[in-house]
């Protein structure tokens, strides 16, 4: 399907990540948003004026990070004004993100959710996989350094790979 037979929430979501995350372009948030946009994501929670900078400024952070940054739209479905869309990105972290670059690829998963109306997002919800980036860079092997950490970042410390903190060795549940 072509983007632009797209339903207009899905069409909007697909907008702001191909064409502001990927390429960095915050201006199309003052195109895309309203003005009275109430943000719900992690870390960018907000109404209004400061809704719209927090998403700007994710912009900016994750295009610094991953320049090359591009998505796939996977996933949509919609009802009445509102848009589900799963993304799927690809990029290589040569920026700051939680600490100096890695260097390394990367891969994620975006699910967002939408209520669109004449071509605003007026509000959202947005879930990207961090911890999956976080692992993927090499974040989390430094803030828990050890052999286990770099096995398997679940490992419980002190364990072997494998171990999860919390569950017994047996399997009998939470200890």
């Amino acid at each position: 399907m072509d983007a632009e037979d797209l339903p207009q929430g899905v069409h909007v979501l697909r907008r702001i990540l191909f064409e502001g995350f990927a390429r960095g372009n915050t201006d199309l948030v003052d195109e895309l948003c309203s003005p009275d946009l109430i943000e719900h994501q992690f870390g960018l929670e907000g109404r209004g004026a400061e809704a719209i900078a927090h998403v700007k400024k994710a912009i900016t952070q994750v295009h610094e990070a991953m320049p090359d940054l591009h998505y796939d739209l996977e996933d949509w479905a919609t009802r009445g004004n509102t848009a589900w869309v799963r993304f799927y990105g690809r990029g290589t972290n040569t920026g700051p993100f939680f600490g100096p670059p890695s260097g390394k690829a990367v891969e994620l998963t975006v699910v967002d959710i939408a209520t669109v109306v004449d071509g605003r997002i007026t509000e959202h919800w947005g879930v990207p996989d961090r911890f999956s980036l976080l692992q993927q860079t090499g974040v989390l092997a430094r803030l828990r350094p050890g052999a286990a950490a770099v096995d398997n970042p679940l490992a419980a410390p002190g364990g072997k790979p494998g171990d999860l903190p919390g569950v017994s060795p047996k399997g009998a549940g939470l200890v």
